[in-house]
């Protein structure tokens, strides 16, 4: 398996075990959402708690140009753990949630 299947995989193990955990209050799902074809990858909130509509990302991961760029990570445990448990390189991820002249600073890659 090269790189990027390792990615893909990884990413995809990763999104389904974070959509596994149901929220602990309120009527809300949480759904992988899984894009092969274009390496688009995310964990979303759908439901209701009480009166209140939700809707809403809780982990997006894109792979481009052999990056795993975590774009949004809004977990109470951070999901590069998870990627780095994985196998995912530190210097295979990308903070792309950070401006990109703090990413120098995170010790992960910076594009």
């Amino acid at each position: 398996m090269d790189r990027l299947e390792r990615h893909r995989e990884a990413v995809r193990r990763v999104v389904e075990e974070y959509a596994s955990y149901k929220p602990s209050h309120g009527q809300i799902e949480s759904e992988a959402v899984i894009d092969n074809k274009r390496d688009h990858y995310e964990v979303m909130h759908v439901g209701w708690d009480g009166a209140r509509r939700v809707h809403g990302c809780v982990v997006h991961i894109d792979i481009r140009d052999g990056k795993v760029w975590v774009q949004y990570d809004g977990t109470s445990h951070p999901v590069t753990e998870e990627l780095l448990a994985a196998g995912v390189l530190r210097e295979d991820i990308v903070l792309g949630f950070h401006p990109a002249d703090v990413r120098k600073l995170t010790g992960f890659a910076i594009g």
